[in-house]
């Protein structure tokens, strides 16, 4: 096979479609198409079809159908078919109304066919071209079959793709892994899907297209482990070919919302000790940054982990520039001397002020740092006209009274300080998070009044309002919530993808609700574009989905939106500034937080309208809200590759709609420099046309008059300078700052960060459930099947903390099957069977037979080991033993039975006695008890050593002399009755075994029988 260049991906051609060859004329060829965009679904059709059709968009007659609306045979004929022959326009019209339909019902979003052939034989699809809504998978999987996304050409699949895909299907979080170069010698491991796009573009811009070898993320709060699996596969990959430069892996990332920042890296951290002689043997050098959550913590342990391997680590956190480790990593600008990190997150939660009453409620702001101008090139002056590309496309460009507000009214301002929402779905460390952001704003009340969680009834749950514990009310249904909380305008879902569609529906029925902001990522497509339509309908904002959420500095946050207090009160983001954002990335929204605080006198308002291809907010929206509010004084916009919204701020800058000083930059500008298509971490981060291409829309951007940077490494030197002319004019007048009021950490935080230490209630030594996978006394779980420990080395783990020899733990396995039942006649049997009867449920009646074990039944085990341990350690002869015993007047345990003899013996003792004589090393201890049995039957025959006491004094052998205890603790597990156990667990098998038996017999309550009681008078009486 030879490989063949289509555009610029170059490739092998390894699938083909052999079809019959259907005869047919050019005059029966046609054209159709059927796309989906935010308004609906747009059918294309033209008479012409065929591989000379030419420019489709120009020539082809154009339908669109709205979002919930059908496609009509009439309209179909009347502005698809105005050329088609008369006689083919019944077949075709039914034809395309069934394809439509089908294209509706399998969640397609793109569907072409050309050439479609309609001749007397009927209608044959000779080539086609469909794209399907992968986030519909579990809507259509019935339908759809098993079907695989193959990746683009020019680029192979790999299986660490695939291992990668599969661990993101099994996990709540998100982990994307794109090979583009295996030989490369840069490599990236990026947490948040806007930022892996920056530092894509970043290393693209400093010249690294070529020696870039994947583009991958990892987000949603991932556990240790899952980051574990992640990074050993990049690792693994990266150290396979050495490169005669060495190699480097940038570990980065924006300022994380919720994600705990030294969890995730203690994953790496591992990841790089077990390749630490490949990484060494590559010249690997790492350079991390990052923020967050604990992120000191995580960066230390970084640290920690270079300096005990040897490989070169460099680490940076919120102090350094998002991307500035890029040019580092590159060459192109030196390495500083690492600053000393902050010990922990703590250090910004208390303030120094002494003075803890609550600041006046009033508008304060942070005066920029002086600075010098920087040499950044402004947007051009706004040109008349529009952008060429967007003009080759009028349906993409809006009509002016989008701008106008004429098509629906919205409102101006979505949050206020008195601003109160709902919380769908029980998510107390958000509204938490949201209720201290409250108080260190300074607000009068909490903003969340209510918690919707449809999985539990009606009750209240318990949080912080500062100092005080307050309660908020839980429901159980959305129509109680809305009753009882009239003053409630926003609702914040945190419903999954499966169940957002409908409770977001459900939430847009009351008309108190102004404002939605759905969090889940992945909903389908086809259902977003519903959600937005009754939206618009109804005068409801939608934020999302797959988004953090918003914030409004002094008022109100949605959410995880902003992280932790740290990183609230250090972005000042707990009084308002003059500049509002809108951004795409819920993670970069919070480095904008950063960069604006930076370089400005900080954030008005900051919204992430989501990821995904159709947002329920769009750009256009939230600036022409910032336009028309008096506070905001400039507009920052983080746009990004996909989708063309970027044109209408464009076009709203040139008709004069927005004024105020807009700060642009879209990113995903390296997707033009790769050969082949990347799906980026965004659902909607994919360029279709040129036009979407983010090169495009940031000169676009510039050309309209917006300030555009060289790249995302300028973007907060723009923002200083654009901030600073307005300073200078007088537009900004920074205020004084004014320090806000203390907040308390929470225990649990104070915990992770080590800032506290307690006592625990419970300590544990057998079992650790928290990782990935469950530990038994040190052995996972995995291990143990592999292994084939059985039930006795499981025992052996949970209950003596060994991995005990095969024998010991067939031994275990014997005793637990003698000791399951000895008929219904015992005294557990019998009880359990009674309480069966009276019809208790299955714990009642096992315990009511648990409950009778002891000295007298079936408890004689440990009594047993511990009697004749004693004897035989005290040197006593077997007769001297027995001869104490009747002088004491105590019986002896585990000897004597009630049926069996020495003429009849007990065959599950003689089985256990055949084992234990053939596999254990030495048996000194029940050599000692046979002799005792020698001597009891002699006088009486049932005096037997039984069952109970053959495993006691066995067991004693056992854990004497199989190697892996010493003598005291060999003792010690005698003593703490251990052996006990071996009995109640074998025994309870029985006991289950009678409940379920007189359950299957559906036998009545027991009574015992008059004739089997002996009624006798008090003994004072029959005298």
């Amino acid at each position: 096979m030879r490989e063949t260049t289509v555009a610029k991906a170059k490739g092998i051609l390894k699938n083909f479609l052999i079809e019959p060859f259907v005869a047919h004329t050019q005059e029966e060829e046609f054209y159709i198409c059927i796309y989906a965009t935010r308004e609906g679904d747009h059918v294309l059709f033209h008479h012409e079809g065929g591989v000379d059709v030419g420019d489709v968009d120009a020539k082809a007659q154009r339908l669109l159908v709205g979002v919930d609306d059908k496609l009509s045979e009439d309209s179909v004929k009347e502005q698809l078919f105005m050329h088609v022959p008369e006689d083919k326009k019944e077949v075709l019209v039914s034809f395309v109304v069934g394809l439509f339909n089908l294209y509706e019902d399998l969640y397609f979003t793109y569907l072409e066919i050309n050439p479609l052939v309609v001749n007397q034989n009927g209608v044959f699809v000779l080539d086609m071209a469909a794209k399907i809504d992968a986030t519909a998978d579990y809507i259509c999987k019935a339908k759809w079959g098993d079907v695989e996304f193959p990746p683009p050409f020019g680029r192979e699949a790999y299986p660490e793709e695939a291992y990668i895909a599969d661990l993101d299907a099994k996990s709540g979080a998100s982990l994307k892994l794109t090979i583009l170069n295996p030989l490369g010698r840069i490599w990236t491991m990026v947490a948040g899907g806007g930022a892996s796009v920056v530092y894509s573009d970043t290393i693209c811009d400093l010249g690294g297209v070529d020696e870039l070898a994947n583009y991958g993320e990892y987000s949603g709060a991932p556990s240790e482990q899952q980051t574990y699996d992640y990074a050993k596969t990049i690792l693994s990959l990266m150290t396979r070919e050495k490169h005669h430069e060495g190699k480097v892996l940038i570990i980065g990332g924006s300022i994380a919302n919720f994600t705990n920042v030294a969890a995730t890296f203690k994953g790496i951290v591992r990841a790089i000790k077990d390749y630490q002689g490949p990484l060494k043997e590559n010249g690997v050098t790492i350079f991390v940054r990052r923020g967050g959550p604990n992120y000191q913590e995580g960066l230390r342990v970084m640290g920690e982990v270079g300096k005990t391997t040897g490989i070169p680590i460099y680490v940076f956190g919120t102090e350094t520039h998002m991307t500035a480790i890029v040019g580092m990593a590159l060459g192109h600008q030196p390495i500083p001397n690492q600053p000393p990190v902050a010990a922990h997150t703590a250090n910004f939660l208390l303030n120094s002020s002494t003075n803890s009453a609550t600041p006046a409620s009033t508008r304060t702001a942070s005066f920029s740092e002086p600075r010098a101008a920087n040499d950044a090139t402004l947007a051009k002056k706004p040109k008349a006209g529009i952008p060429a590309a967007a003009s080759h496309y009028p349906w993409l460009w809006p009509v002016k009274e989008e701008f106008t507000g004429d098509c629906y009214v919205k409102a101006t301002m979505l949050f206020s300080r008195n601003t109160k929402a709902i919380m769908w779905g029980m998510q107390t460390r958000a509204v938490q998070g949201m209720l201290d952001f409250d108080y260190v704003c300074s607000r009068d009340e909490p903003s969340v009044a209510a918690i919707v969680y449809p999985f539990t009834g009606d009750h209240k749950q318990k949080f912080y309002w500062g100092h005080k514990e307050i309660l908020i009310p839980v429901y159980k249904n959305m129509a109680d919530a809305m009753k009882k909380h009239p003053e409630v305008d926003v609702l914040i879902s945190f419903a999954s993808l499966r169940s957002a569609f409908d409770s977001t529906m459900e939430t847009m029925q009351y008309s108190q609700i102004h404002t939605i902001a759905i969090i889940a990522e992945g909903i389908p497509e086809a259902q977003t574009r519903k959600l937005i339509k009754r939206a618009d309908e109804n005068g409801i904002t939608i934020i999302g989905p797959a988004t953090v959420g918003g914030i409004k500095p002094g008022c109100f946050k949605i959410g995880n939106t902003g992280g932790m207090l740290d990183n609230i009160l250090a972005s000042n983001l707990y009084r308002p500034g003059s500049v509002a954002y809108v951004s795409r990335s819920g993670g970069m929204s919070n480095e904008l937080n950063n960069i604006v605080s930076h370089a400005t006198d900080g954030v008005y308002e900051g919204v992430a309208i989501g990821g995904d291809r159709y947002p329920g907010s769009t750009f256009m929206d939230h600036v022409l809200r910032y336009q028309d509010t008096p506070g905001v004084k400039m507009i920052v916009m983080l746009g990004e590759i996909g989708g063309t919204e970027e044109y209408k701020i464009c076009q709203g800058i040139k008709e004069g709609r927005i004024t105020k000083p807009v700060v642009c930059w879209c990113i995903g500008t390296c997707a033009t420099m790769f050969s082949s298509e990347v799906q980026f971490g965004h659902a909607g981060a994919c360029a279709n046309q040129a036009f979407e291409t983010a090169v495009a829309k940031n000169q676009a951007l510039r050309d309209a008059g917006a300030f555009v940077p060289k790249s995302f490494d300028e973007l907060g030197d723009v923002i200083r300078t654009v901030y600073d002319e307005l300073v200078a004019n007088g537009t900004i007048v920074p205020a004084q700052e004014v320090p806000p009021p203390t907040v308390p950490m929470d225990y649990s935080w104070a915990r992770e960060l080590g800032l506290i230490r307690k006592p625990a209630s419970f300590m544990t030594s057998i079992c650790d459930e928290r990782g990935q996978e469950l530990i038994y006394a040190g052995m996972p779980i995995t291990e143990v099947f592999k292994e084939e420990m059985g039930l006795g080395g499981v025992l052996g783990l949970l209950w003596f903390q060994r991995r005990l020899p095969r024998y010991a733990c067939q031994f275990i396995e014997m005793c637990l099957m003698v000791t399951a039942d000895h008929g219904p006649a015992v005294s557990g049997a019998h009880n359990t069977i009674v309480c069966a009867r009276a019809g208790k449920d299955l714990i009642s009646s096992l315990t009511s037979g648990l409950l009778t074990i002891g000295d007298r039944f079936g408890g004689a085990l440990d009594a047993a080991a511990k009697q004749f341990s004693k004897a035989f350690d005290s040197g006593m002869l077997p007769m001297e033993f027995v001869n104490k015993m009747k002088k004491d007047g105590k019986l002896i345990m585990g000897i004597g039975h009630r049926v069996k003899s020495i003429n009849n013996p007990d065959m599950r003792v003689q089985i256990l006695k055949d084992f234990v004589k053939g596999h254990f090393p030495a048996t000194p201890m029940l050599d000692y008890a046979l002799d005792v049995e020698k001597i009891t039957t002699s006088k009486k025959p049932n005096l037997i050593l039984n069952v109970d006491g053959f495993i006691g004094v066995a067991f004693v052998d056992l854990l004497r002399m199989c190697g892996g205890f010493t003598r005291d603790e060999a003792d010690e597990f005698v003593e703490i009755g251990a052996l006990n156990g071996i009995f109640v667990l074998g025994r309870s098998m029985g006991f289950i075994g009678h409940y379920l038996d007189q359950k299957r017999l559906k036998q009545g309550l027991y009574r015992h029988p008059w004739d089997d009681i002996s009624y006798v008078l008090p003994e004072h009486m029959s005298m």
